[in-house]
């Protein structure tokens, strides 16, 4: 599919999507929306696609929703766009394919919600986060208020939504909102390592895993524990399952076939 606001790529069970709208700093306007369903519906029914690496092109990472193009929406239009920008937060959260955000600089608002709804966030020294929506007259609408205060707890949650401020990548990382802060020159290197290294696992856990992590944070404990359990005797039904444990007995690599 031609794209024209993000790029993507496939290297063997890795896809790459990069925002390309460098001069609006990747802003998100209701067609790069579009075309990020588009690109993660695609990853989803690509059964070589394990892992997924979502980064921006230039100076940001997403520096926000198109303010442009929100300043004039009606209530019914807002509610519209947000409803979009909620469906690709879920379909990254529900997919099977792990999602990566590469933060190479801005992530903010939307940027920043969109990250959030990756499994896992790695930034660039260089990267700025935050929630600023409070100093335009609205609040968060692609899902900040929620995933925030679910990453680093919601004292800290409230004092960033209340007060628009941003942090840099080493405050970020000490909240917990980033995994891991790499130097700009090794930040695509780095991730597509651990994506890498991710991609060897068995496709089928990887599900599992994603699954019982998110459903299990919206549920008691031992709701969550009685999930962990169904799901493993099910993983006792699978080809990775025998793989996995006859490698490690046999002292050899698994070759899983995720199923």
């Amino acid at each position: 599919m031609d794209y024209e606001n993000i790029v993507v790529e496939k290297k063997e069970n890795i896809g790459i999507i990069k925002i390309n709208r460098p001069k609006a700093l990747n802003a998100l306007n209701q067609q790069t929306i579009c075309e990020l369903i588009n690109a993660v519906n695609d990853f989803d029914i690509d059964e070589e696609v394990k892992v997924a690496i979502i980064t921006g092109e230039g100076k940001a990472f997403i520096a926000g929703a198109d303010i442009k193009e929100m300043k004039d929406m009606t209530p019914l239009e807002a509610k519209e766009f947000a409803s979009l920008g909620h469906d690709l937060m879920h379909m990254i959260e529900r997919s099977q394919v792990v999602y990566i955000a590469a933060v190479n600089g801005f992530a903010l608002g939307g940027g920043c919600e969109l990250m959030m709804a990756c499994d896992l966030m790695l930034a660039s020294t260089k990267a700025v986060l935050g929630q600023p929506e409070i100093n335009l007259g609205i609040h968060p609408g692609f899902g900040g208020t929620q995933r925030l205060p679910r990453l680093i707890g919601v004292t800290k949650a409230k004092e960033l939504l209340l007060t628009g401020r941003n942090v840099k990548a080493d405050e970020a990382l000490n909240l917990g909102l980033v995994n891991r802060v790499i130097e700009p020159e090794s930040l695509m290197d780095e991730t597509e390592k651990l994506a890498q290294s991710i991609s060897s696992k068995s496709m089928v856990q990887i599900g599992f895993i994603k699954e019982l992590v998110n459903k299990g944070i919206n549920v008691d404990l031992q709701s969550g524990c009685n999930l962990e359990v169904s799901y493993f005797s099910s993983s006792f039904a699978t080809h990775d399952q025998k793989e996995g444990m006859t490698a490690f007995i046999e002292k050899r690599k698994a070759d899983f076939k995720n199923e």
